[in-house]
């Protein structure tokens, strides 16, 4: 089919598992079975298919929009919701997250994205390998929900792992760049959370909604995914505060060996303060310098200065400034 369209299945039927044609699309009828239609938003065919789909205006308005926060809105005719999926493209930041639309009616699920969500093409496959393994618009939402809440609890548990990396390098040499990651990955964090909240309170309100789409095994569905979001997210803030500490340490750190370099140069600056000032004040050319006419007076000063050194470390050892 066009580019526009990523997917068009038939879900239930005699021909579950089939891939339409525009033809047989534009043919189809509620009685054919279970349809969903997935499309590239942005793609001017998309556009005008789902424009003359004869959906409610807010239904519309919301396939086609180019930003959209995680939500859940119900109506007499199906359900809407945007949510968000982690970003597994190549070359692509996780946190950058992939955002998708879904209005599910009784016969017809129709979905948009702009990039590749790689939950939608687990369920594609499944709905071509498996026919009628998903029957209902309810078993797509709530299929679809746990898809994306695992690869959350995936990355999650990868964050987890590179912050205990992180740990364990805060005491090796190269600590310093650590800094950097550090930040980073709490930018990570501060970025997921703003969506994954918004995504908790939408399946929340899909938990609460009595709508005729869902039975009790879909509420009970839909709740054990709402409290495995809830787990990630407190997951989230665990690994955040984490980071905040680790950072702290490595900052405390950094701030005492700077410290400790900074006290060496003090006792070395105490040390050969009294002999620049003996060196600078026999070096003065004027008459009246004893030792002048003494052939061995220098290796007698520089005796009398190594004596000094000697007391200068005794005295800071005494003090235990060393």
């Amino acid at each position: 089919m066009d580019t526009g369209f990523i997917y068009c299945l038939l879900l239930t039927g005699s021909n579950a598992g089939k891939s339409l044609s525009a033809s047989e699309l534009e043919q189809w009828q509620p009685n054919d079975g279970l349809l969903w239609v997935h499309l590239r938003y942005s793609h001017p065919d998309a556009q005008q298919w789902i424009i003359n789909a004869q959906l409610p205006q807010t239904e519309t308005d919301t396939l086609l929009a180019e930003h959209t926060r995680p939500r859940t809105l119900s109506s007499p005719d199906g359900i809407l919701m945007a949510l968000r999926g982690i970003n597994l493209n190549p070359n692509s930041a996780p946190e950058d997250m992939v955002s998708m639309r879904i209005y599910a009616q009784q016969h017809r699920i129709i979905s948009t994205c702009e990039r590749q969500l790689q939950s939608v093409k687990d369920i594609a496959e499944q709905i071509i390998n498996q026919p009628n393994s998903i029957n209902s618009s309810a078993n797509f939402l709530v299929s679809l929900c746990e898809r994306l809440t695992e690869r959350k609890m995936e990355l999650i548990h990868n964050l987890e792992d590179e912050l205990d990396t992180l740990d364990d390098q805060i005491t090796l040499p190269s600590a310093a760049t650590l800094r950097v990651d550090i930040a980073e990955l709490r930018k990570q964090t501060v970025t997921l959370r703003r969506y994954f909240s918004p995504q908790r309170d939408a399946l929340s309100r899909l938990l609460n909604d009595s709508h005729f789409l869902f039975d009790n095994e879909h509420k009970l569905r839909i709740r054990e995914i709402n409290e495995t979001l809830i787990r990630v997210i407190e997951d989230l803030d665990a690994v955040r505060d984490r980071a905040s500490v680790t950072q702290e340490q490595l900052q405390s750190q950094q701030s005492e060996q700077l410290n400790k370099r900074l006290y060496f140069l003090s006792l070395i600056s105490a040390v050969f303060l009294p002999l620049g000032f003996l060196t600078g004040l026999l070096g003065v050319n004027i008459g009246g310098i004893p030792g002048t006419d003494i052939p061995w007076a220098f290796s007698a000063f520089c005796a009398g200065l190594i004596v000094l050194i000697a007391l200068q470390m005794w005295l800071f050892y005494r003090l235990k400034w060393l």
